[in-house]
């Protein structure tokens, strides 16, 4: 067999890092000020991505690089979810970037580097592979809410979130060194038997436990490490908040799966424990905060923080039940946001944010269509049904109530009836309040129908759910069985 032939599991994440390498060079001798061609070769490098990823496919387990690197179904499908969300952004962002003079070479580069980070963090099955992935997509992301150098806003965000970020590294870093000293192993498969075959100092592995739950939390933007969400949110123009809210929260559940569920399934009883604490801080803070906010994409910031609450209540229910429900909250919520930000984008335009509750004041009286698309997109993101976003909660809580957590269900159900308030107001707004602009509504023709597509996703999904239900569930069972 020869040595390229034993690196095919790899072929995808080889060929994007070839590809932004020759979209870079090729850019610097592009004079069109539009981007057009560079725009074209990155949607090419991620159509080709998905084809490489589908036909590389092989059922079980495959590992590479010494057991560092696995594919298995589940790492498959994040990681064609995440092209799909990459490719959406883009084509939702180009025209508000392109006002703004933000479509550039660098942006598009930036956006591929953070995609090889998540494709790495999905397929990672040692530590020190998930942590490289994870410090390429947020460096990545660091630099890309710092791009718009001439707003102070954008560079407080960037700078907080850099900082904040630095520290969750850090304590990410040292709950693994702890590990490895417990156990003497850094793969994540390793870890596992060690543990379960009796490790000699268990004091230290839960004290790491601690750590690494903390580093983990701050990149899913959990209570109590939250507090650069909103500000991440706000502060950077819509589209990097569009990319910072969607796909890598795919990549962070590969990311607490990898861990927690593969790695350290023998200390279920102490994580799950701590991922309780979490999930209920998140949904009620999560929930409570959003209603105060005037600004649309703080409220989605607070509203991101109570859905990864509900990701969390999935993990911790255990179970393929739990896993697989947790999966499929993640996806949901990822075809949410691209919809909510898209709609941001594209009722903004030259000097002007759409990123007020005012600013969607009578959107039904200016553009009838965009405002129902909007209430397809607040109904799933409140869980009203027939919308998919009701289901995701749905399977998440009955994997609870199966798993005993019943005053845990109990506690979600009441907080989300609470969140329901702000989701429920801009629907109120853009129905029965007048307009407070006349400026005509102007969208770029691929804009509007992937806004369309988007919604009536969200409701096609609802109306049947199952298929892409039963994919995440096989998907997360047999990467579970088969290790």
């Amino acid at each position: 067999m020869s040595f390229l032939s034993t690196l095919f599991p790899a072929y995808a994440e080889i060929f994007l890092l070839v590809m932004v390498s020759a979209i870079l060079i090729v850019d610097l001798f592009l004079t069109n000020p539009n981007k057009t061609v560079t725009y074209a070769l990155v949607q090419l490098t991620l159509l080709g991505c998905s084809m490489i990823t589908v036909s590389t496919h092989q059922h079980g387990v495959v590992y590479l690089f010494h057991n560092m690197f696995v594919d298995d179904l589940m790492s498959d499908v994040l990681k064609m979810l995440s092209y799909l969300s990459v490719s959406m952004m883009l084509v939702y962002s180009r025209n508000y970037l392109m006002v703004r003079g933000l479509f550039t070479g660098e942006f598009m580069a930036l956006t591929l580097f953070a995609l090889l980070g998540m494709m790495v963090m999905i397929s990672a099955s040692h530590f020190l592979t998930l942590y490289l992935g994870l410090e390429l997509l947020s460096l990545s992301l660091y630099a890309m809410v710092a791009l718009q150098r001439d707003s102070a806003i954008a560079t407080e965000a960037a700078m907080k979130y850099f900082i904040l970020g630095a520290l969750a590294s850090g304590l990410l870093l040292y709950g693994m060194s702890m590990f490895y000293g417990a156990t003497g192993t850094l793969e994540v498969a390793a870890v596992s038997d060690a543990i379960t075959h009796g490790v000699p100092n268990k004091a230290l592995l839960v004290f790491g436990l601690v750590f690494v739950v903390s580093g983990l939390a701050f990149k899913l933007g959990a209570v109590p490490f939250h507090m650069w969400v909103p500000d991440v949110y706000h502060g950077a123009p819509t589209a990097m908040t569009m990319l910072i809210g969607t796909a890598p929260k795919l990549a962070a559940f590969a990311f607490v799966m990898r861990i927690l569920v593969e790695g350290l399934q023998p200390l279920m009883v102490h994580w799950s424990g701590m991922l309780v604490i979490l999930a209920v801080l998140s949904i009620a803070v999560g929930n409570i905060t959003a209603i105060a906010q005037t600004n649309l994409k703080r409220m989605l910031a607070y509203s991101t923080i109570s859905h990864m609450g509900f990701l969390l209540l999935g993990v911790l229910s255990g179970g393929i039940d739990g896993y697989g429900a947790a999966m499929f909250y993640a996806a949901v919520y990822v075809l949410m946001s691209l919809g909510g930000f898209g709609m941001i984008m594209l009722l903004s335009r030259e000097g002007f944010e759409a990123d007020t509750l005012n600013d969607y004041k009578g959107l039904n009286q200016r553009s009838p269509w965009l405002a129902f698309v909007m209430l397809l997109l607040m109904f799933s993101m409140a869980g009203v049904p027939p919308m998919v976003g009701f289901y995701a909660k749905f399977s998440v809580l009955s994997a609870v109530v199966n798993a005993g957590h019943i005053p845990l269900a109990v506690i979600a159900v009441l907080f989300s009836l609470i969140g329901a308030f702000y989701y429920l107001r801009i629907v109120k707004l853009m129905y029965f309040d007048a307009p407070e602009s006349h400026v005509p509504i102007s969208i770029q023709p691929d804009s509007g129908l992937l806004i369309s597509m988007n919604g009536l996703a969200v409701l096609a999904l609802g109306i049947m759910p199952g298929t892409f239900m039963s994919v995440c569930a096989v998907a997360v069972q047999q990467s579970l069985l088969l290790h």
